[in-house]
């Protein structure tokens, strides 16, 4: 057996051998790469209820679905993921005693502008915060970030204006 045929029959490339020259054929199996024209049109829409479900592992989850890497197409550089929908996010737990010892850092860019706020504060002023900065902590710090955190609708009651898309429940286990 030739030695380069021993080598390369891990890559899956077959080589045929000839008495006159060695002819390498094309690869046995093909590895699809998405395009963005494919997904632009084919989202699917979600539904979370955010009511008593730990805000880390919940946006983890989130995150993910965001960026389609529950799908077997997930390509790194083309946002395949789909829309999320989530509800009563005025309803998230933290573990431990993270609702009062957190803090979210913010800065306003002027000297002395720093703010800080605990997780109890921004549920009492602007409850979808919360969740949003954590979602958005978790994506690609670029344009295609930005893309996939366009497509994450949080509200904080159960009222939401997308049933016209049909969204579908999900429910996520042991989080």
């Amino acid at each position: 057996m030739h030695s380069l045929s021993r080598f390369l029959g891990y890559t899956g490339i077959e080589i045929k051998e000839n008495k006159s020259e060695n002819i390498v054929s094309k690869l046995s199996y093909k590895t699809k790469s998405a395009r963005k024209e494919d997904y632009v049109d084919s989202r699917d829409w979600f539904i979370v209820d955010a009511t008593n479900l730990t805000v880390g592992r919940l946006a983890s989850e989130i995150a993910k679905i965001l960026r389609g890497k529950h799908k077997p197409s997930y390509t790194p550089h083309i946002d395949t993921g789909d829309c999320i929908i989530v509800i009563n996010a005025e309803k998230v737990v933290f573990t431990g005693n993270k609702m009062n010892a957190k803090e979210y850092v913010r800065y306003s860019g002027y000297p002395g502008g720093q703010r800080k706020a605990t997780p109890r504060d921004l549920i009492e002023k602007k409850p979808i915060a919360i969740l949003e900065n954590a979602v958005r902590g978790m994506l690609p710090k670029n344009r295609l970030g930005r893309a996939m955190f366009r497509k994450l609708k949080v509200y904080a009651g159960t009222d939401h204006p997308h049933e016209a898309q049909n969204p579908q429940e999900l429910k996520f286990v042991n989080i």
